[in-house]
């Protein structure tokens, strides 16, 4: 299933710095490779050891990753909610993304000029997050005057309009649509087909300079407690540091270099796999000498719609998986010395998937 997130900012905050180190990020997760599309869009793969552990073991002809795509998204002004500058192309960009990647400036230096003269993460988000905030406010205006016609002879219309004039007293406090209250079934019966910019998950990443990368400073500390209510995630990265990073064609001084920052892994490791996260997806493995590959799907698909990734077909014509736990694959080195031990479970169509398994399917179209 293909993944996109947007990269969005203010002009000299490091948003596409940030992309370019992501756009040569072709080693970062060992040898796998990045390729672009057109000059604003990268595709990527998402760092995952266990893929890497299954090479080892099974040495296949092939390895393939599952991969995000990050877009660079520009054009943002001040009124691009009323179409000032690019403002509807970027609206617009936003919407066909599944994810906003918000790109933060919380780096002192003289040098790099702000938009308007002054190092304020929490205000720079609030410019980006009124704009989205006007354009939601008026999709739910133009919903509530619809559903206002119908709402005498329409039982659902009525039922919405409740709903949507509390979302719009929540916009209008300088809210986003993600931290709205509201049922699970509201949502998907009266919100979701607004396709709301506010309503995507989103990843606060604070750019900062190296001696931040690790704790922070005053301005990733201001910015975290000005999204302690939100649904979001919140990243430390060094956009230049990243560069380094990127044009290192070793990976054992890309380590080295990470550990001498007091680093695990990469700014672009972690995220992609952030990205991940918000978005609630899971990986499973198909692992045979021809490919091992990694496949992406949402938490909480059953064995038949897990096995739709792959091809239409093997949902529709689903028989059974059979299952390996990727730790017990790690034990027995391979697919027959799991089944000799007991490891290798034949599951129906209500097995829930869950991440890191490796799976066969049996099928008949």
């Amino acid at each position: 299933m293909a993944l996109q997130a947007g990269i969005v900012g203010l002009p000299n905050v490091g948003k596409s710095t940030l992309f370019n180190a992501l756009s040569n990020a072709k080693a970062q997760a060992a040898n796998f490779p990045f390729c672009t599309i057109e000059p604003n869009v990268g595709v990527i793969t998402v760092p995952d050891e266990r893929l890497i552990a299954l090479e080892k073991l099974v040495k296949p002809n092939k390895v393939v990753p599952t991969t995000v795509e990050i877009v660079d998204i520009a054009g943002l002004v001040k009124g691009a909610s009323k179409g000032e500058g690019l403002g509807n192309q970027f609206l617009g960009n936003i919407r066909a993304t599944d994810a906003i990647i918000h790109v933060l400036r919380c780096f002192d230096d003289d040098n790099v000029i702000h938009v308007d003269g002054r190092i304020n993460p929490v205000s720079d988000k609030e410019i980006i997050d009124t704009e989205l905030q006007l354009k939601d406010l008026d999709s739910v205006d133009k919903k509530i005057n619809k559903c206002e016609k119908m709402a005498k002879t329409d039982k659902d219309a009525a039922a919405a309009l409740d709903v949507l004039r509390n979302l719009k007293k929540h916009l209008e406090q300088g809210k986003n649509a993600r931290s709205f209250e509201v049922s699970k079934e509201d949502k998907e019966k009266f919100i979701n087909d607004m396709f709301l910019l506010t309503v995507k998950p989103v990843i606060y990443v604070c750019n900062v300079d190296e001696k931040s990368v690790v704790n922070g400073n005053k301005h990733t500390e201001a910015l975290m407690e000005a999204i302690k209510d939100e649904n979001a995630e919140i990243l430390l990265v060094s956009a230049e540091i990243e560069s380094e990073i990127a044009v290192m064609e070793s990976f054992e001084d890309r380590q080295l270099f990470l550990e001498d920052m007091g680093l695990h892994e990469s700014g672009v490791a972690r995220l992609i796999k952030s990205t991940y996260r918000i978005l609630n997806l899971a990986t499973y493995f198909t692992a045979g000498v021809q490919e091992v590959r990694a496949w992406t799907i949402t938490k909480g698909m059953l064995a038949p719609q897990a096995a739709g990734v792959i091809h239409t077909d093997f949902e529709k014509g689903f028989i059974r998986a059979e299952v390996i736990k990727y730790l017990d694959f790690l034990k027995y080195e391979s697919e027959a010395a799991c089944r000799e031990a007991g490891k290798l479970a034949v599951q129906g169509k209500d097995y829930l998937v869950e991440d890191g398994d490796i799976m066969h399917f049996r099928f008949n179209v």
